[in-house]
């Protein structure tokens, strides 16, 4: 399932508290399950309580006993969530629970489905999400328990490079590196278990990617040993190839300020110029220019030799800036110039 439906589905889950049912994600290594928990936190302004249920002992999750008078009492973890100390609402994650071993899953089995341990109650407020990996992914599983799985709904998370570019965008993620995976989608995450490979491309490393054109910008002799190291030796080249590439891109300020400039021959360069002017117009939403600029970029949109390129642009701007993109005059004359088409997804996103 792509994660702009996954996000939907934590959000209304958070907000259901009434009908709330704990939800298992499960995914690869890298495609941003624990990043999508932590958006929906994030969102609603409450706290995240983090178990990483492999580093744990059952006691750790159970307490620990002592005595009291003639019984025997347990002693609440001072991490499950508190209402006076942590709030009325929040999420409570645990995290890589399918590589906890059996004895710390079997401890969880109450807190998820009756939502107590003991005398302890989770507060009616907050929510529970796991996430782990599969069997196949080559990371250290256990299978999950019958009685485990049926306490959760499952949803399996996959990378998808629409809602990808759309979070990229705000972000703030280097242009370069979404027009690369704009021109060669295929890399937004490739990982064989077979070759159980030490760095691959996924949507984690590629965040690690964008920091090392950061960090080597001014030491080109590293960036390609930067990159490699980040997403593999193959992706690394063919990412540093496009970057370098990236030089013969138009005047992207001359298009801004909708003045002549060549759209580029080369297909690679016609995605780098895209991923180029949606950044613009991200950083130009806020300002008293907005409109000029979106306009702009709309009547440049038109000039692609491939119709279906403008598209992809102009898709990406609105999943970036939203509905002020209609209020633009360009946008009526651009649309009427791919009616045709009827490609474009401009609908809601909670990616962005």
């Amino acid at each position: 399932m792509r994660p702009a439906h996954i996000l939907t589905i934590l959000d209304r889950e958070f907000a259901s508290a009434r009908h709330h049912t704990p939800v298992m994600l499960w995914g690869p290594p890298g495609v941003g399950k624990s990043q999508m928990v932590a958006h929906i936190a994030a969102l609603h302004s409450v706290p995240l309580i983090d178990i990483r249920l492999s580093q744990m002992e059952p006691t750790d999750l159970r307490g620990i006993p002592f005595r009291s008078g003639d019984l025997v009492e347990w002693s609440i973890p001072a991490m499950l969530p508190d209402a006076d100390r942590h709030g009325a609402a929040g999420i409570l994650f645990l995290d890589e629970i399918t590589s906890a071993p059996p004895s710390v899953s079997a401890a969880a089995y109450q807190l998820i489905l009756d939502r107590r341990l003991g005398d302890y109650r989770v507060p009616a407020g907050w929510a529970i999400f796991a996430a782990g990996n599969r069997q196949g992914d080559r990371g250290v599983t256990y299978a999950m328990p019958a009685p485990l799985a049926n306490r959760f709904t499952h949803y399996e998370v996959e990378a998808h490079l629409d809602d990808w570019v759309a979070w990229a965008h705000t972000a703030g993620m280097d242009e370069r590196l979404i027009g690369f995976l704009r021109f060669r989608p295929d890399l937004l995450f490739s990982f064989n278990p077979a070759h159980n490979p030490v760095a691959f491309p996924s949507p984690r490393s590629w965040e690690y990617a964008h920091r090392a054109l950061q960090k080597f910008r001014d030491t080109p002799d590293l960036m390609l040993d930067a990159l490699q190291a980040c997403v593999g030796q193959a992706a690394g080249v063919e990412f540093k190839t496009f970057i370098d590439n990236m030089t013969r891109l138009p005047d992207i300020e001359a298009i801004l300020a909708g003045r002549a400039a060549d759209v580029p021959e080369g297909i690679d360069l016609q995605y780098g110029v895209a991923a180029a002017l949606v950044r613009r117009a991200v950083l130009a939403r806020e300002t008293l220019e907005a409109n000029r600029v979106f306009g702009n970029i709309l009547d440049y949109a038109r000039r692609f030799p491939q119709r279906e390129m403008g598209v992809m642009l102009v898709t990406d701007m609105h999943r970036s800036i939203g509905k002020p993109l209609f209020a633009v005059p360009e946008f009526e004359d651009w649309a009427n110039t791919i009616t045709d088409l009827m490609l474009y997804d401009l609908q809601w996103s909670p990616m962005r």
